[in-house]
């Protein structure tokens, strides 16, 4: 990976921002909220189409180049105008140089009747790090997916079906890359039917490049200095092109649900609340059980997680999963109380050997210093506040959060209705609805249910085959001393330690993968406390830790729930025997992509497996389930998606079997 560094900018005497890099102006020096409206909005008809919205209608802008969000803003702002209640509006841009959040800042305060869209972007125009980084803003009615890198690798990876085009990438003659054939023949990949596309220039081999890749554009009189602008349609997949690769029958989208928009979701712990909230901003009603008395009972339940990023140098799925992930879960810890139900204070990883400074050594090279970078031990002990033995990476926008207070917050939404002491225990298919019995007692239907109780979703038949394990883990809860009021971040070696919330620090966690039982044990609290001491000597002293007797601790234990290859397992389920036949042509050829659609299960999902990251990857991949069934833009690019499928064990079980064994 390479780390994506901010825009560098120039500011001319009226207080416009120019490109140092492009050596070209970001809008207009005559009016750049006219040129905006006229090129953009106006030539895709935005205004009669946002006003043509049903209540549960959405229109999907695709944007090269978001700049300073001008575009963005005036489209919104168009929207708020025209758009009945019930619509809504999705954005999906990329950009390879974003605006620091003070530059964003300083560019949109030219724009006074922007102010109050403006001033919703910039409060979630935080943790904007590579890959996909997805807003929500005016209560899920407008949703805003940055692709952060360049156009070229983050669109062949966007799943979406775009209504209309707005192609702003600096001129061509100082940007030629965003002019490209190849750039083109995403765009018409990824336009819906009767697709529009705008763009201020009016250059010929544009005009022709657009053309030839499916689009039909005309010249239109322009505005101000530009004599002439393009604007266009799609009209469909040009014939001696060749198409582009359909999606594998197993990865492609299930058929669109009719009928009720009402689901189950069983489960009320981060990964439940978070899908309860996705949907219900979209105007689904849904109906949350849970087997306990309130939310967040089980691993979702302990006092402090942290936000901790394990990334790889190497872009890896999972890598690119944490980094989108974290972006989302930390814009949307800015609606909670600060310092009770969460504090941005940052996260030290120690440099605990020499593999491990290694590691931090690499990431270092392959991410921006505004996510992470190196301290050594001075700089280390400065910032946590702590005598410590040796340095390491630290992640400014990182903290600790009460998940408990982040599961309420989501499931609070008026659509959604949580029930307690709703233990599911048997789930069937009536007619188009699903059932959740408890043996003869149905306690609740609807047309589609989640799976969302981490490894209890193995006790239902139909998703008993998926390979989640359950692995223990205690947290100590230590009373906070005025000597360990000091420390000032989250420390983390092989364990973690949070500055106090409400008077205790919490300290963990332990891995244990042998027992079932979730009564604390001595044995951890005392290998929690040797965790500690391996942290930092002197912070163990000053929490008084060797004079604490380990039977008289107080603590917790929950189970993670985990999967073979650590990614969560998001997205719908399929039926497993008819699945192995359907595809067991891999088994003996694994390249083979037979055109067999798959066999659903229609409207059942599953969000579970997160493990230790459920805080990061949670919320995001409620965002995902949301985004199959509501058939909009996925949050996340296609092959993390795909790496997050239910359908990856059984697609990798039929090609490592051999024919004639299972």
């Amino acid at each position: 990976m390479n780390p994506i560094t901010h825009a560098q900018l120039d500011w001319d005497d009226q207080g416009r921002p120019h490109s140092r890099v492009f050596d070209d102006v970001y809008f207009s020096d005559q009016s750049g909220l006219e040129e905006t409206r006229y090129v953009f909005l106006e030539q895709n008809r935005l205004q009669a189409r946002f006003a043509a919205l049903p209540a549960g209608g959405r229109l999907v802008i695709g944007e090269t180049g978001f700049g300073t969000g001008l575009n963005f803003l005036c489209a919104w702002q168009l929207f708020e105008r025209h758009a009945v209640a019930g619509a809504r509006l999705h954005f999906v841009s990329v950009e390879k140089y974003p605006l620091s959040h003070a530059d964003l800042q300083r560019a949109l305060a030219l724009w006074p009747e922007l102010h109050p869209f403006a001033e919703q972007l910039l409060a979630q125009y935080i943790a904007i790090h590579p890959g996909f980084q997805r807003l929500v803003l005016d209560n899920g009615r407008v949703t805003l997916t940055l692709m952060i890198g360049d156009a070229l690798e983050q669109l062949p990876q966007l799943d979406a079906q775009i209504d209309a085009w707005f192609l702003d990438g600096f001129a061509p003659a100082k940007n030629p890359d965003m002019w490209t054939a190849q750039l083109f023949a995403e765009l018409a990949r990824l336009a819906a039917p009767g697709s529009t596309i705008s763009t201020f220039t009016s250059t010929g081999w544009v005009r022709r490049l657009i053309n030839a890749a499916g689009f039909k554009m005309k010249r239109t009189p322009g505005i101000g200095h530009k004599w002439e602008i393009l604007r266009g349609e799609f009209l469909g997949w040009p014939d001696q092109t060749p198409p582009p690769p359909a999606a594998k029958p197993w990865f492609a989208r299930p058929p669109a649900l009719e009928g009720e928009r009402h689901a189950m979701v069983i489960g009320a712990g981060l990964a439940g609340c978070a899908t309860a909230a996705s949907l219900a901003a979209r105007g689904w009603r849904v109906s949350l059980l849970e087997r306990h008395a309130a939310l967040a009972q089980e691993a979702s339940g302990n006092p402090q997680g942290v936000l901790y990023l394990k990334l790889s140098a190497h872009g890896t799925a999972l890598s690119q999963l944490i980094l989108s992930g974290f972006g989302h879960t930390r814009r949307l810890l800015e609606h909670l109380h600060r310092g009770v139900d969460w504090d941005g204070c940052g996260v030290l990883q120690l440099a605990f050997d020499a593999k491990e400074a290694e590691r931090q050594a690499q990431l270092t090279q392959a991410f921006a210093p505004q996510l992470l970078h190196l301290l050594d031990r001075d700089q280390a002990q400065q910032r946590a506040g702590i005598e410590l033995a040796q340095g390491g990476l630290f992640f400014p926008e990182g903290g600790w959060v009460h998940p408990p207070a982040l599961c309420a917050w989501q499931a609070a939404h008026p659509l959604i209705d949580v029930l307690p002491h709703h233990n599911v225990l048997q789930l069937h298919r009536d007619g188009h609805q699903w059932q959740a019995r408890d043996g003869d007692n149905v306690l609740a239907s609807a047309s589609v249910v989640v799976l969302a109780g981490a490894a209890e979703i193995k006790g239902f038949p139909l998703s008993a085959e998926l390979p989640l394990k359950r692995i223990r883990g205690q947290i100590t809860r230590l009373p906070q001393t005025p000597a360990s009021h000091a420390l000032a971040t989250v420390v983390c070696a092989e364990g973690y330690v949070a500055p106090a919330r409400l008077g205790e620090h919490t300290l963990g966690a332990s891995f244990n993968f042998s027992s079932d039982d979730l009564v604390p044990s001595v044995t951890e609290h005392v290998g929690n406390l040797q965790m500690l001491r391996d942290i930092s000597q002197d912070l163990a002293q000053r929490l008084a830790a060797d004079q604490l007797p380990p039977e008289q601790l107080q603590g917790r234990a929950a189970f993670r729930c985990t999967s073979p290859d650590y990614l969560p397992i998001v997205g719908p389920l399929a039926e497993s025997e008819a699945f192995k036949r359907a595809y067991a042509v891999l088994s003996k050829d694994a390249r083979h992509v037979p055109d067999t659609p798959c066999p659903w299960l229609d409207g059942l999902y599953i969000n579970s497996g997160h493990g230790s990251r459920g805080l990061i990857t949670a919320p995001l991949c409620g965002e995902l389930i949301a985004a199959w069934l509501d058939n909009e833009p996925l949050p996340l690019p296609t092959n993390v998606a795909q790496a997050c499928h239910p359908n990856r064990f059984a697609v990798r079980g039929l090609i490592r079997s051999k024919p004639g064994k299972a």
